[in-house]
């Protein structure tokens, strides 16, 4: 790392004629792989050494990863949603289009990433994750493929969701070279995984022997106090109280088809080998949101841990960028605005990211000092490069955690006499971030409810019945 400098330096040339609109040929094509679910610690690479990932880790061994990479927040349980929204319109979660299309509010399908791209001469392509990733901006695609595989999908088809993405991806690589296609390509694509239902092709979850899997140093039967979310429908995926077994169950099976995809993204780069187009790509693989696998005793993405539902992984590899890791506090909402200048597309008015090509190019070290997130009215946070807060105004419990020394979020800090003035400090900025994005929840109620929380009784049948009343 101490090398760092000098690699962005030696890079600042090519990266600097990649974003030259005035030299069409030299416009990289951008590939991205957008994950469903998936953990900022899903790669080998990114820290988990039980993982088999070897085609995503090589991403990470000549590519920049974003240490620190966050979807705002959510007003439903369903995540994923104002996530790819504020991806694909490069707003903030309060101000992303509200649905249907034709509402007051709704934004101009002009300005959404795909059109963004296509206008600067990019030849558009999606496939995968449909109809919870903001449908009206996959329609800007030239060419959209959907390929959900979720909910009650037969198994079979599910475990086969990452071939049939690579399968495509391919096809529509080898229809390009074929019909001599000049213009540069912008590739979304969106696998349904590793979301649940979790079922990889058998070789894969061979590979994880479920009694072999650690568990996590944050791992508990139970979340200690009612955090306003307790029983969503991914959190109803597990037993209360969380059992060892079962929770190490969950994680082989997870880890079956983040290996999975992994596989068959071997396939699409070895395509872009093959076809010429690897050295003139720039690859980014991400996640829309992160996971809970019973870290604090929960299993679901509607918290705001760092191994919980806003913390994502975010990898950018390709000509012109540097290889390295950086700390800087971003957004997936960032990637707008960095995708336009990766394409020499004009930036819309509206678009709150910021982009990262400053970082990549070795000019500034960030682009923010603090970043928040948010669930529903029930949860706020507000972390800085080493300390982080969390809010639960319903109940009146805060949470302060040194991330520097707990990054697993183990001690609580708020209330220690010696850590009151950071307490005022950190306050202060998520009020003024949460009034910079149009947030008016408020952070203290009149009369907050019983902290204390009991699960279900049954929770076999209420797990099921959760399922089918909320199928996210």
């Amino acid at each position: 790392m101490k090398h760092l400098p000098l690699i962005i330096t030696l890079c600042l040339a090519p990266l600097a004629a990649l974003y030259s609109a005035d030299v069409a040929s030299k416009r990289p094509n951008i590939l991205h792989i957008h994950a469903d679910d998936h953990r900022p610690d899903g790669l080998r690479a990114l820290g988990n050494p039980v993982l088999v990932t070897p085609n995503l880790d090589s991403l990470v061994e000549r590519g920049m990863t974003f240490k620190h990479c966050y979807t705002m927040g959510s007003n439903i349980g369903a995540v994923c949603v104002p996530s790819r929204t504020m991806m694909l319109t490069g707003r903030s979660w309060q101000r992303i289009p509200k649905a249907p299309a034709a509402a007051p509010n709704a934004a101009d399908p002009a300005t959404f990433l795909p059109r963004v791209i296509a206008a600067a001469g990019y030849q558009t392509w999606h496939m995968g994750k449909y109809g919870n990733g903001f449908p009206a901006g996959l329609a800007e695609f030239k060419t959209t493929i959907r390929d959900d595989a979720h909910g009650e999908t037969p198994e079979d088809d599910r475990a086969h969701c990452s071939q049939r993405l690579a399968d495509g991806t391919i096809k529509f690589l080898k229809t390009r070279a074929e019909a001599h296609e000049e213009k540069p390509f912008y590739i979304y694509i969106a696998p349904p995984v590793p979301h649940d239902p979790r079922s990889a092709e058998p070789q894969f979850h061979q590979l994880y022997d479920p009694a072999k899997i650690p568990l996590s140093p944050a791992f508990l039967p139970q979340h200690p106090f009612d955090n306003g979310e307790m029983t969503v429908r991914d959190e109803a995926l597990a037993p209360w109280p969380r059992t060892a077994a079962d929770t190490m169950r969950q994680n082989a099976d997870y880890y079956s088809c983040v290996t999975g995809l992994d596989h068959h993204i071997g396939r699409i780069f070895a395509e872009l080998k093959a076809s010429g187009q690897w050295d003139n790509t720039i690859i980014i693989f991400s996640g829309d949101n992160g996971l809970s696998l019973g870290e604090h005793g929960l299993f679901g993405k509607q918290n705001l841990y760092e191994f919980g539902g806003m913390h994502v992984p975010l990898v950018i590899a390709g000509p012109g960028i540097p290889r390295g890791r950086s700390d800087a506090l971003v957004y997936l909402m960032d990637l707008f605005p960095t995708f336009a200048e990766f394409a020499g597309a004009k930036i819309p008015d509206g678009v709150e990211g910021k982009s990262m090509v400053p970082i990549l190019a070795g000019t500034q070290a960030k682009v923010r000092d603090v970043l928040y997130t948010a669930y529903r009215d029930c949860q706020r946070a507000i972390r800085d490069d080493r300390w982080k807060l969390i809010r639960y105004p319903l109940v009146n419990r805060t949470q302060l955690f040194d991330l520097g020394s707990d990054p697993h979020e183990l001690n609580n800090l708020a209330d220690k006499p010696e850590h009151k003035a950071k307490l005022t400090e950190l306050t202060a900025h998520l009020t003024q971030e949460m009034a910079n994005h149009a947030d008016s929840c408020p952070l203290t109620v009149a009369n907050p409810k019983p902290a204390e929380w009991t699960p279900p009784a049954a929770s076999g049948e209420a797990a099921k019945k959760i399922r089918k009343k909320a199928k996210l």
